[in-house]
């Protein structure tokens, strides 16, 4: 899964420019790709489930993936970031673990979509994060 991030991190900074100018969903737009990049890849023998909960800040997906006779089970919690990020971080990292605890995953991602016109170099960035004894690796792009 940190591979498949990393593609899209690359991805989304080469192309979001245009994709973004062209949908017109300021919020929902980085999802949607997100959502977009991932589906060709998991439909090839797994799954993935959208979650929209807009009204209290969250979008995210569920994805399930053949792992010899069990499914892997990943959450990704998706944000647009609004202020100080580490606010953001920290809001975002309780969302993902109650997010990973409903849906039963062992593994999360909290990604934020940085909208402010700032240099790339400012806004990529990949860390560890341990959320309840569970790891969580927090996207920045």
């Amino acid at each position: 899964m940190s591979k498949l991030m990393e593609a899209f991190q690359a991805f989304f900074r080469q192309h979001s420019a245009h994709w973004l100018e062209t949908l017109g969903y300021k919020e929902a737009d980085p999802h949607l790709l997100l959502y977009a990049f991932f589906q060709h890849i998991i439909n090839e023998g797994g799954r993935i489930e959208r979650e929209y909960a807009l009204g209290r800040g969250r979008a995210g997906l569920l994805i399930l993936w053949p792992q010899g006779t069990r499914r892997q089970r990943i959450a990704i919690e998706c944000k647009v970031l609004n202020g100080s990020l580490e606010t953001e971080v920290s809001k975002g990292l309780t969302q993902t673990d109650s997010h990973m605890d409903i849906r039963a995953t062992h593994e999360g991602h909290l990604v934020f979509f940085d909208r402010d016109k700032k240099l790339w170099k400012d806004k990529v960035f990949r860390r560890s994060e341990t959320v309840n004894g569970m790891p969580v690796e927090v996207w920045g792009m």
